[in-house]
């Protein structure tokens, strides 16, 4: 398949996986194509929105015992999340970088690429994947893509980079999440909430067509108008995707309530 690509307008932050610690990839900048760099360091360490109940590790939480979840500066804010809570999703591994995308995935990996490394080794997602061993890979991407290729080419290369985890991981469970939402008064030209629909849609028919597993994780994030909850947003001020302890919360007892139905 054919991988669509555009190194010009590309993001070339370098990004930073989180297994064991949490570092900071560097302050965000905003652009159309995408999110550039991980949460600051104040978003990713600040507790801000409601007053949160601490949750307890449950017994779903083991299903994601041999989980990797892959994906940007989004997902990085839920690894530190779960470092921050040991146990709500089992011994679930993160493969993250801040500036991560399925077109920059699909690069070489070289000094001013945006792959995520692997105990100290950067390296393309597939074979961080299996070094990890993970039997279950749960993606969010999109961010990173959409603004930049546009829906169908975004998705296109999404497939393409499943392909290339089942090539190198053929017995492993591929789940698809869907794009968070963004704040009102933070969208792009084209990367709003409007495109992140349609890209949604046609990642849940791409899973539906190729038979991976659809979280919907977007559902529970959602305001009426399709916005992200503020209650959830911990960069309202600035590019208004990330989440606050709420928002993490709420994307985990999701996974853990629908887990065995996706």
């Amino acid at each position: 398949m054919k991988v669509k690509w555009n190194r010009a307008a590309a993001i070339l932050t370098a990004g930073m996986l989180l297994l064991s610690g949490c570092v900071s990839s560097g302050g965000p900048s905003q652009t159309d194509s995408g999110i550039q760099g991980g949460e600051s360091s104040q978003s990713q360490t600040a507790s801000s929105g409601p007053e949160e109940t601490v949750p307890e590790p449950s017994d779903a939480a083991a299903f994601f015992n041999d989980a990797v979840f892959v994906g940007d500066s989004v997902s990085l804010r839920l690894s530190f999340y779960c470092q921050a809570h040991p146990g709500v999703l089992g011994t679930a591994q993160f493969l993250t970088s801040g500036s991560l995308g399925s077109g920059n995935a699909l690069w070489d990996v070289g000094a001013n690429s945006v792959h995520p490394s692997y105990q100290g080794e950067k390296m393309l997602v597939e074979d961080g994947v299996k070094a990890m061993g993970a039997k279950k890979v749960f993606l969010m991407l999109g961010m990173n893509d959409v603004g930049l290729y546009g829906v169908e080419d975004s998705v296109t290369n999404l497939n393409t980079l499943i392909q290339r985890i089942l090539e190198k991981s053929p017995d492993a469970e591929i789940y698809i999440q869907s794009a968070t939402p963004i704040l009102a008064g933070r969208e792009r030209k084209t990367l709003n909430n409007e495109n992140l629909d349609k890209y949604n849609a046609a990642l849940k028919e791409l899973a539906r067509e190729k038979g991976y597993h659809f979280a919907d994780v977007a559902s529970v994030m959602k305001v009426e108008d399709g916005s992200l909850n503020p209650d959830y947003c911990s960069d309202p001020e600035d590019m208004g995707i990330h989440f606050t302890d709420a928002g993490a919360k709420v994307w985990i007892d999701y996974l853990l309530e629908n887990a065995q139905d996706f």
